[in-house]
């Protein structure tokens, strides 16, 4: 059996030969919204161009040779040192490790930038701005704020995914002068090594920033307005990881001085209640939030850090901060990178891990000292150091 199709059109011969005019209304109409739809693409294309113009351009190399040619290294921990080369490489930064419980400079990896006059700390900042909240009782770390209609944080989930809206708001509700006061307090603004060569101070606005620059939630979100060095970065840490002790950082250039270190203790803060409020988002950045490339090479040990990006003036910065909490002793770890696009704070962050995955294969952890169960005998400080 077979089927017969058709080949010819269903319309019929009367229904083609017809033709559908409109009047002279509907014509008028037509044409209007033909008109008023040309406006409507042109507009959005020239939307979409605008858009388009506002993509950041980024003058700064992210890659460098030789950065730590120059360096001074005699009085250096030359297994700590070599990690922090090593993991680094190529790119254009610094890597500074400390050791937090006598803030002894184990290495400083490419010195000239880790003792410039620094950069805007960008999400950084948002440590100091944290404690200084906790301090003033303005929250606990599962305090929720509103950031909108529907949306609301906590400390440990804004420190975690680095979120500025938090941050802003705390500023505000802090205001510029405790702001001001407990960034100082942490060591911002003043010189954080005792009688390092070349070192640089940052710098902390006396004011608040214009408004038209954000005001005092920029600087507490950003930083911006602040210039922070990576040796002022790592002596806050280095005092949350201990337990709240500022220490001069100091960098030994001989054995001899490192055969004769003393700590010497800047100030004490009372932040120690304050670690557990503040750690747990410090660790979650490295878990689930914007540090989590550490773990791509580390999770041995617990790290708890915090990271930041942001630019100027064609620069690209990406930040780290961080500390290993181990069951021996606790290193602390700046990366500072400078460049273009693929400068960033995760990026700063993978470079961390691999450093902690160097000192970890090589035993540094099980064998570093001990540290001291207390610093009554640390040298007190005459200096007229800031």
């Amino acid at each position: 059996m077979a089927a017969t199709v058709s080949t010819r059109s269903l319309t019929s011969g009367k229904s083609r030969s017809q033709r559908v005019s409109e009047g002279p209304r509907a014509r008028k109409r037509l044409s209007k919204l033909s008109r008023s739809r040309g406006r409507t693409v042109r507009v959005a294309r020239t939307r979409r161009t605008h858009r388009r113009r506002h993509y950041e351009r980024f003058t700064g190399n992210s890659f460098a040779n030789d950065v730590a040619e120059g360096d001074v290294t005699d009085g250096e921990d030359p297994i700590v040192r070599q990690a922090a080369i090593d993991a680094l490489g190529n790119m254009n930064g610094t890597v500074l490790a400390i050791e937090p419980t006598s803030g002894r400079v184990l290495a400083m990896v490419n010195q000239k930038l880790a003792l410039s006059s620094g950069a805007q700390p960008c999400s950084t900042i948002k440590l100091s701005v944290a404690l200084a909240a906790l301090s003033e009782d303005l929250i606990t770390k599962e305090t929720q704020i509103a950031l909108g209609r529907r949306s609301r944080m906590n400390l440990t989930t804004a420190l975690a995914h680095s979120n500025n809206a938090y941050f802003e708001a705390l500023g505000r509700k802090l205001g510029f002068e405790k702001v001001s006061f407990y960034a100082h307090q942490f060591g911002l603004g003043e010189l954080a090594g005792y009688n390092i060569d070349g070192e640089h101070l940052g710098t902390y606005p006396q004011h608040e920033i214009s408004s038209r620059l954000g005001g005092v939630g920029k600087m507490c979100s950003f930083g911006e307005g602040v210039s922070m060095t990576p040796l002022q970065l790592g002596a806050m840490v280095s005092a949350i990881a201990n337990g709240g002790t500022l220490y001069y950082l100091q960098h030994p250039t001989t054995a001899d001085e490192v055969a004769n270190f003393e700590p010497r203790v800047k100030r004490h803060l009372d932040i120690a209640p304050l670690i557990p409020e503040i750690s747990d988002g410090m660790a979650a950045a490295v878990s689930y939030g914007t540090a989590r490339s550490v773990r791509v090479n580390f999770n041995e040990e617990e790290i708890l850090g915090k990271t930041g990006t942001c630019s100027k003036a064609g620069t690209r910065y990406g930040w780290f901060a961080s500390y290993a909490k181990t069951d021996v002793g606790r290193i602390v770890v700046v990366v500072f990178l400078q460049g273009g696009r693929p400068t960033f704070g995760p990026k700063a962050a993978e470079i961390s891990g691999r450093m902690y995955r160097s000192l970890y294969d090589h035993s540094f952890f099980e064998a570093h000292p001990t540290p001291p169960a207390d610093t009554a005998d640390v040298k007190p400080v005459t200096s007229t150091q800031q």
